[in-house]
């Protein structure tokens, strides 16, 4: 992955699918200097008119969160913050002074974390119904603990407030499975595709990635099927 993926890269990729708006999600391009990356991709949107809107990084227990979220929520196309966190973090006191913080600038939280994680989740969901939560890659399921996976995702989903990308399934067996579960346990407005690309690329093609969502999903009534391509990123996103 040390290498330069640039746009001409991922249009190229997604060459046979018809990609109208994007979501850059961070890429940890330096956790010293999470305005960088946002600075960088301001350019390449002046340059291209893509992505169209980005999610930043931003560490929410450090002393100078507040500072690094105003100046990140001052990007007219910054949607949202992830922060990776570590077992237990959802839970501390410092960690949640941070993420009380984003509903106000009009920022979401993206969850990226183990499915083991998702109680802490749960909790975060519950006290914080005002802050949107995506969860990423649909709770990092493993082929060999997919009943344990699905109970701590029902109990995520159970909050309105939070919503699923269904990514990074590279590595299952099961993922037509686990691409209904999601959907079942979400419904069609609460859960949408995305490609993980390039990170993907690693153990598939954007077509193989793409073609997974689209054979699993050719039954489904168009309405249903233009929410999960499109329309919940749209709307959750706030492309509109």
């Amino acid at each position: 992955m040390r290498r330069r993926y640039l746009l001409a890269d991922y249009r190229a990729d997604s060459a046979r699918w018809n990609v109208v708006r994007g979501v850059y999600v961070e890429a940890e391009w330096d956790p010293r200097d999470p305005g960088g990356e946002m600075h960088f991709i301001s350019q390449v949107r002046k340059e291209a008119g893509f992505p169209t809107v980005a999610v930043a990084q931003a560490w929410l227990d450090r002393e100078d969160c507040p500072s690094v979220l105003d100046s990140l929520a001052n990007y007219a196309f910054v949607r949202g913050i992830r922060h990776k966190p570590k077992p237990g973090m959802m839970d501390d006191r410092k960690w949640r002074e941070g993420y009380r913080r984003l509903a106000p600038l009009g920022l979401h939280f993206e969850l990226q974390a183990p499915w083991r994680q998702l109680n802490e989740a749960v909790r975060l969901a519950r006290d914080f119904p005002d802050t949107t939560i995506v969860l990423n890659h649909a709770g990092l399921p493993l082929d060999a603990e997919l009943p344990g996976w699905r109970g701590a995702l029902r109990a995520l989903a159970s909050h309105p407030n939070v919503a699923a990308k269904i990514s990074g399934l590279g590595n299952l067996s099961a993922k037509r499975e686990v691409v209904l579960s999601v959907i079942e346990l979400f419904g069609t407005e609460r859960a949408m595709f995305a490609s993980n690309f390039p990170v993907d690329s690693l153990r598939g093609s954007f077509d193989t990635v793409y073609s997974v969502f689209e054979e699993t999903t050719r039954d489904f009534p168009d309405r249903e099927r233009c929410a999960l391509f499109h329309d919940n990123a749209v709307r959750i996103y706030r492309m509109e």
